[in-house]
C-alpha cells in the first residue's frame, strides 16, 4: 500500500458535471499520491468516464477543480500504427522531421521496452506484437523523455483485449510505473485483476464518490458490493437441451480464418458456450456462421435450410459482434432508430412513410425491456455508457425474435451491474425458445450463462464441458493446453 504521507500528484476538489437531463459527476473530491496504484471503479454510467475527460482536458467542470502533474493517458484504443514498428512508433512523437538515426533509435527503444521487464522484437510491425506488448508499447511512450518528479498514468481497461497470460506481464509493467514514483489509476470491470493490483479503491455511483478504501484484504465479491451497493445473489447456471431435440442449428467441416474442420449442433433453448485462448478460433467461429467473414468449407443450416453467402439474417440467425462501436450499432443514430433499423418495413404506412409514433412505440417498450439508463431513446447511441450500448445492440436483435442468436462478448467492457443485466437477457431469450451461441474470453459469461461449452484450441474442438465441469479452474486448464488429449465432460 502505498505511504499516507507521500506526495500527492493529482487532486480533485469538488468536481461536478452536468450534462442536459443528467449530472454526471456530483461534487467528486479524490488523491493519487506518488507511487500508488488506484483503482478507479463504478457502473456504466457511474461518472468514471466523465472524470476522466475533465482530467484529460475533453471536457470543463461546471464546479470544482483539479491540480496535477504531467497526466499521460492510455486508452483501449492505443493509438499506435500497426504497420509501423515499435522504434518507429516511440520515435513518431519524438522525431518529427529531424534526421533518421536509426542505431541511436533502436537502442533507445529496447532500453525503454526492458525497463518493464520484457524483450521482443522492437523492428517488428505492432501488428505482430501480442495485446500486452502493445499495451506496453503504448506505456512507454508515454513514459519516455519524463522529467521531474510528478507524473500520473492514467489506465483505461487496458486489459480488455488481453488474455490470462497477458495480464501479468501487463501488471508487472504497471507496477514498474509506480515504482518510478509516478501515481497510477487503473480503470477496469474485471474485479479479481484489481485486488491483484491497486494499492488503493475508489468508487463512484450515479456521478458521486460513495467509497475510498484500502484494497488489501478485499474480494472480488466485496468490490461488486461496494460497486452496486447490493448483495450478490446466486450464480445463474445456464440451460442444458434434452439430448433428444433435434438441433436448429447443424454445423459440419466449418472452416475459415483459423477455424479448422469445427462441427457442432444447437438445439433450441440452449446457450452453447465456445471458449478459448486468443488465436484458438473461438474469436472467429460467430463470425464464420453468420457469414460476416468468408468460410473455406462447411455446412451450416438452420432448420434443415442450408445457410448460403448473405442468407443468415433471412433465415432466422442474427450476430452481436464483440466490437459493439464499430460492428455492433450505428453510434451517430439515436437508441431508437438502431432498434428499429433491421425490419424498418415494419414500421413503414401508406405511402412509403414511416411512423415515428410505430417506432417510438418499439423503442419505449425494448428500452424498458433491456433497463436502459438513462432511458433517452432520442439519444444518440454513442453518447451512452458501453453497457447500455450494448444492451441496446441486443435489444435491436431481441426485438424481431430471431431463431438463432450468436453473441460475441457479451459483457467485455461493462461493468457488474450491466454484465448481469445482459447475461440475463440472454437466458431469457434462451427460455423463451431461442437457441443461443455465446463466444466470450470471459470464464464468468461462461459459467453463468452455458449449458455446454466447446473449448478451441489451435483451430480445432479440443474439449466439450458441459454442467458442473464448466468451472473457473476447468475452462482455463483447457483453454492453455493444460490437460493431454482431447475428451468429453
Amino acid at each position: 500500500m502505498a505511504v499516507p504521507d507521500r506526495r500527492v500528484v493529482l487532486a480533485a476538489d469538488h468536481l461536478t458535471k452536468d450534462f442536459p437531463g443528467l449530472r454526471a459527476l456530483d461534487d467528486v473530491s479524490l488523491r493519487v499520491r506518488a507511487g500508488e496504484i488506484v483503482a478507479l471503479l463504478g457502473q456504466n454510467g457511474s461518472g468514471k468516464s466523465t472524470l476522466v475527460k475533465i482530467l484529460a482536458g475533453v471536457y470543463t467542470a461546471d464546479a470544482g477543480t483539479a491540480t496535477h502533474g504531467s497526466l499521460h493517458f492510455i486508452h483501449q484504443d492505443l493509438g499506435l500504427i500497426p504497420a509501423l514498428s515499435t522504434v518507429e512508433n516511440l520515435a513518431l512523437g519524438e522525431r518529427g522531421l529531424a534526421p533518421v538515426r536509426r542505431r541511436k533509435e533502436r537502442a533507445h527503444a529496447r532500453e525503454l521496452i526492458r525497463r518493464f521487464g520484457v524483450d521482443f522484437d522492437v523492428l517488428a510491425p505492432i501488428s505482430e506484437l501480442t495485446p500486452a506488448q502493445r499495451t506496453i508499447v503504448a506505456i512507454a511512450r508515454a513514459m519516455d523523455g519524463w522529467t521531474g518528479d510528478e507524473h500520473v498514468l492514467v489506465l483505461d481497461e487496458p486489459t480488455a483485449s488481453l488474455h490470462r497470460g497477458e495480464v501479468g506481464v501487463l501488471f508487472a509493467a504497471v507496477r514498474e510505473v509506480a515504482r518510478s514514483g509516478a501515481g497510477v489509476m487503473f480503470i477496469s470491470h474485471r474485479l479479481d485483476e484489481v485486488t491483484a493490483l491497486a494499492d488503493r479503491v475508489l468508487v463512484l455511483r450515479d456521478g458521486r464518490l460513495v467509497e475510498d478504501v484500502p484494497a488489501a484484504g478485499l474480494t472480488a465479491g466485496e468490490l461488486a458490493y461496494l460497486i452496486t451497493g447490493k448483495r450478490s445473489s446466486a450464480v445463474t447456471t445456464g440451460p442444458e437441451a434434452r439430448s433428444d431435440d433435434e438441433p436448429l442449428l447443424r454445423v459440419r467441416g466449418l472452416a475459415g480464418a483459423s477455424v479448422q474442420d469445427l462441427d457442432l449442433d444447437l438445439r433450441r433453448g440452449e446457450v452453447l458456450g465456445i471458449a478459448g485462448s486468443l488465436g484458438s478460433g473461438r474469436e472467429h467461429v460467430a463470425g464464420l456462421l453468420f457469414g460476416s467473414l468468408p468460410r473455406r468449407a462447411g455446412a451450416v443450416e438452420i432448420d434443415g435450410r442450408s445457410l448460403g453467402k448473405g442468407t443468415a439474417l433471412r433465415h432466422g440467425m442474427a450476430l452481436v459482434p464483440a466490437d459493439r462501436r464499430a460492428d455492433g450499432g450505428v453510434m451517430t443514430m439515436n437508441v431508437r432508430e438502431n432498434l428499429t433499423l433491421p425490419d424498418l418495413p415494419r414500421f413503414r404506412r401508406f405511402g412509403g412513410r414511416l411512423s415515428l409514433a410505430a417506432e417510438r412505440a418499439a423503442a419505449a417498450e425494448w428500452c424498458t425491456r433491456v433497463g436502459l439508463r438513462p432511458m433517452l431513446p432520442e439519444r444518440e447511441l454513442g453518447l451512452f455508457s458501453g453497457g447500455n450500448q450494448q444492451k441496446a445492440v441486443i435489444a435491436r436483435w431481441l426485438r424481431i425474435a430471431p431463431a438463432v442468436l450468436l453473441v460475441e462478448e457479451p459483457t467485455q467492457g461493462v461493468d457488474i451491474g450491466a454484465g448481469e443485466a445482459i447475461r440475463q437477457l440472454i437466458l431469457d431469450a434462451a427460455g423463451d425458445g431461442m437457441a443461443v451461441l455465446v463466444s466470450s474470453s470471459d470464464n464468468a459469461d461462461l459459467i453463468r450463462m452455458c449449458g455446454r461449452v466447446l473449448v478451441l484450441r489451435d483451430g480445432r474442438l479440443a474439449t466439450e464441458l458441459t454442467g458442473p465441469a464448466i468451472d473457473d479452474h476447468r475452462l482455463t486448464e483447457e483453454c492453455l493446453g493444460a490437460t493431454k488429449e482431447p475428451h468429453h465432460v
